[in-house]
């Protein structure tokens, strides 16, 4: 522990003073609130009151295929359940509710009081609510999405979607996605910089490598899906052309692009899932974690397997046998990955004496069915063994396998290992036994029966079949099952229920596990550690009790509140070293206020009240450059005492605080949208029919000349800018200058120079390639006037250059993105010149 270097207040009075400076209060300050504790539990329960929703909506699809010729629902009502049932499960319920567990716990496991931008959790939970409470009022509403949860065109386009219908799934998605964006940018720099002191990589908690792999994955992951949807909603809302084959689109396109996010979502799924199985499995079996970087190793494996994947699921669109060969491959490598994570589980069990508590049982149904899903899942990447069971009911089962094995038992089996933590209450556990065994019988009654089914060529979707078909008894079967497994989560909730009601209080860790978050009482305060504990060993190998109680005293870093500061330790990346203390933000509406004004932004388009777009987008903006006020210092701070006669400086007087890293990670997903589109235009070039066009996206050299040379000197000002500092002013008015005229060319292109963007795909694709590096620009423009206005205000110095520096990240990027997209123009007239020789 840290020898003090100055007097510590009483445990009871550092609790009072920092609970004084951490915590919410009740009444309407809740909507506030920023922590991670309010917010994780916010997530987690949202996501399973949708999961009830979706769950609600499975039991009607299996009334509907219980019998024959059904008349419970007519056509239209059975495609907007199964619509909402896939979209639900996948984007509201499954991956939130492992956001909602990591927002709770990483902080704790980390060894550290909250993540590292807490306004913007609370803004990502806004927009996921927001977007989620659209797609639920739009099935209240009659108008729920009725083309398949992955939204395949032409299915999904005017032609035969043209109601609001595919309208509210590509806009309520795609603001739901900010929210993930939002939690992978804060998880990657929470696990990167916010631990423990004495925290390297290589001792981090097993957890902490899974979410910090999964937030990578979901920051490369989403957006190709945002760009899919923003096409897709411009041909509906717009007519340009990406998937109408009749113009130089190709329906195709839309599959890439889905499932180069859909792919790898599987596993953004699973892995947390298997993190949680690798946190609790040692504990559980007394016995280290084996295997512990064969793991890491394995997961980053898997991660990039997962990439190379997408294509595994469209055997059936007419891909080169090459291609399909290479994929199918590929397909069955991610067994080995996946391999090595269960036999490490083995060994763990193998090692230590197992207790067969109610975590442990859930954990042996997720080794059971999740096997199960596994090989079915190395059949499917068969390819000749694909094309026979392509679309029918055995994708489905496999599908559940999968996600309920490989997510909904690990879930149960974390939630019953944590709730003590939660609760600081035990598990009554009279109910939890039968509610195993009616989750486990029902599903496996319910999906084996559908593997049957599908293998006798019953299709996905269909709302009903005929009585001599054949298929009926297994879907009876099938049926039955789904009731009695809703029955056993129904169990699970009263089980939950009666656990807050009367449920024991115990001492904290009655698990004996060797991490950070059982070293704090439960449930946990707002700040979680009354002082920052500083490691020497592996975050799983810890005495926790002993650890708890030299931390609530006060021995260990930043032990005593700093003029009501709210004070986190930052760490060198890579040693773990202490290296600068992080100010946080207090609680504000301002979340939920930006929250509402991007939800009005997507209203706006989804009503198409156009001229209310920009109003609310500029809203948007403004509502962002107010949050980072009160962290902000006017006078230069210096080295600060942190405990233990260490001193560090403040996050805005050092080279690469939290808020550049975010910067980083932001654009490296802007990056990754803007390949998707370029890759989406090459695709479309390569691969549609009806090209080359009849009029080519020709446009004069001395605009995009224009636009590239502003570009340029807009990085050039903005680098010097930051180099002069506090005296920037004038150079920042260059930089926003630049900017403008950048701004405006390319804009200019985009409206005026280029033929009708609705005539053809090559056209609309130069076209929305020029529109977005006019927007990022604009973008610019605004961060060079809001680094203007900070010097102004007193907010920058030679130590305080932080805003110029994120200037100066945005202005090169801008800078090189920029000139990829002036050159496009010529790069699409060439090729599709070259097509018409």
């Amino acid at each position: 522990m840290i020898e003090e270097d100055m007097k510590q207040p009483s445990p009871v009075a550092l609790h009072k003073a920092l609970e004084r400076v951490w915590g919410t209060p009740p009444g309407l300050a809740r909507l506030a609130a920023v922590n991670h504790n309010i917010l994780g539990k916010r997530f987690m329960l949202t996501a399973l009151v949708f999961f009830a929703v979706g769950g609600l909506l499975a039991m009607l699809i299996r009334t509907q295929l219980a019998s024959s010729e059904s008349a419970f629902m007519d056509a239209e009502q059975y495609a907007q359940s199964f619509t909402m049932h896939g979209s639900i499960m996948m984007f509201l319920f499954a991956i939130p509710f492992f956001e909602g567990v990591a927002i709770y716990l990483l902080p704790k496991l980390l060894g550290t009081r909250d993540l590292a931008f807490p306004r913007l959790t609370a803004y990502g939970y806004w927009c996921y609510l927001f977007g989620g409470g659209t797609l639920i009022a739009a099935l209240l509403g009659g108008v729920a999405p009725n083309s398949g949860w992955f939204m395949y065109p032409p299915l999904s386009s005017n032609s035969y979607s043209p109601g609001i219908n595919s309208d509210v799934w590509l806009l309520a998605i795609t603001f739901v996605e900010i929210s993930a964006l939002s939690a992978a940018i804060e998880i990657m720099v929470t696990v990167l910089k916010l631990r423990a002191a004495g925290m390297s990589l290589d001792k981090m908690p097993i957890f902490a490598w899974y979410m910090l792999v999964v937030a990578a994955m979901m920051l490369v992951g989403f957006p190709p899906l945002i760009i899919g949807s923003v096409l897709l909603e411009l041909e509906r809302a717009f007519h340009l052309p990406f998937f109408d084959p009749s113009r130089g689109g190709d329906p195709l396109l839309w599959q890439h692009l889905f499932w180069l996010f859909g792919h790898p979502e599987v596993y953004i799924i699973f892995l947390p899932a298997a993190g949680a199985i690798s946190t609790i499995l040692p504990p559980l079996a007394g016995a280290p974690l084996a295997g512990y970087r064969m793991i890491v190793a394995a997961l980053v494996a898997m991660a990039f397997l997962s990439f190379g994947l997408w294509v595994h699921h469209m055997y059936a669109a007419g891909i080169p046998h090459v291609a399909l060969s290479f994929f199918s491959a590929a397909s069955a490598l991610v067994a080995v990955p996946t391999g090595i994570q269960i036999f490490a589980w083995l060994a763990t069990l193998a090692q230590g004496s197992a207790r067969f508590s109610v975590p442990m049982l859930h954990m042996f149904g997720f080794l059971c069915t999740f096997v199960i899903g596994g090989l079915t899942g190395v059949m499917l990447a068969m390819v000749p063994f694909d094309l026979q069971a392509h679309d029918t009911h055995f994708v489905v089962a496999h599908l559940h396998y999968v996600l309920i094995g490989g997510f909904v038992f690990p879930m149960l089996a974390a939630t019953y290992y944590w709730l003590p933590h939660l609760s600081g209450r035990q598990p009554v556990q009279h109910l939890s036994y039968a509610a195993f065994w009616m989750v486990f019988i029902g599903f496996n009654v319910t999906f084996f029966a559908m593997h049957l089914t599908g293998l006798r060529g019953m299709p996905r979707r269909i709302f009903e079949y005929p009585i001599e078909s054949g298929w009926e008894t297994l879907n009876f079967i099938s049926s039955m099952g789904s009731f009695v497994m809703a029955m056993g989560f129904a169990l699970v909730a009263l089980d939950f229920i009666l656990l807050f009601r009367f449920g024991r209080r115990r001492r904290r860790n009655p698990w004996g596990a060797g991490t950070l978050e059982w070293a704090m009482a439960t449930p946990p305060p707002s700040y979680n550690f009354a002082s920052l504990p500083s490691i020497e060993r592996r975050a799983d190998l810890l005495d926790p009790d002993r650890l708890g109680s030299q931390l609530a005293s006060g021995k260990g870093y930043l032990g005593a509140p700093n003029r009501g500061r709210m004070e986190l330790l930052a760490v060198e990346m890579i040693s773990g070293n202490p290296e600068h203390v992080v100010r946080l933000p207090r609680r504000t509406f301002l979340p939920i206020w930006t929250a509402a004004a991007t939800g009005c932004f997507f209203l706006s388009l989804l009503f198409k009240l156009y001229w209310l777009t920009p109003i609310t987008f500029a809203s948007v903006i403004l509502l962002f450059l107010l949050w980072s006020g009160d962290t902000a210092e006017k006078t230069d701070v210096g080295d600060l005492p942190v405990g233990g006669g260490l001193k560090l400086p403040p996050h805005g007087e050092t080279a690469r605080p939290p808020s550049w890293w975010a910067m980083v990670f932001a654009l490296a997903a802007d990056a990754t949208a803007f390949i998707s589109l370029l890759f989406g235009c090459f695709f479309l070039w390569v691969s549609a029919p009806n090209w080359p066009p009849q009029q080519l996206p020709q446009v004069a050299l001395a605009g995009p000349a224009i636009a590239a040379i502003a570009l340029l000197v807009a990085a050039w000002a903005g680098r010097s800018a930051a180099a002069r500092s506090p005296d920037a002013i004038g150079w920042l008015a260059l930089t926003g200058f630049a900017q403008l005229v950048a701004a405006a060319t390319l804009t200019w292109l985009a409206v005026a120079a280029l033929p009708d963007p609705r005539s053809h795909a090559a056209v609309s694709s130069v076209f929305v390639v020029l529109a977005y590096a006019g927007l990022r620009s604009g973008l610019g423009m605004v961060i060079s006037g809001y680094g203007i206005w900070r010097i102004r205000r007193g907010y920058v110095s030679e130590r305080r250059n932080v805003d110029l520096r994120l200037g100066v990240l945005w202005h090169d990027y801008s800078a090189v993105a920029g000139l990829a997209a002036a050159g496009f123009p010529f790069v699409m007239a060439s090729l599709a010149g070259e097509l018409s020789r």
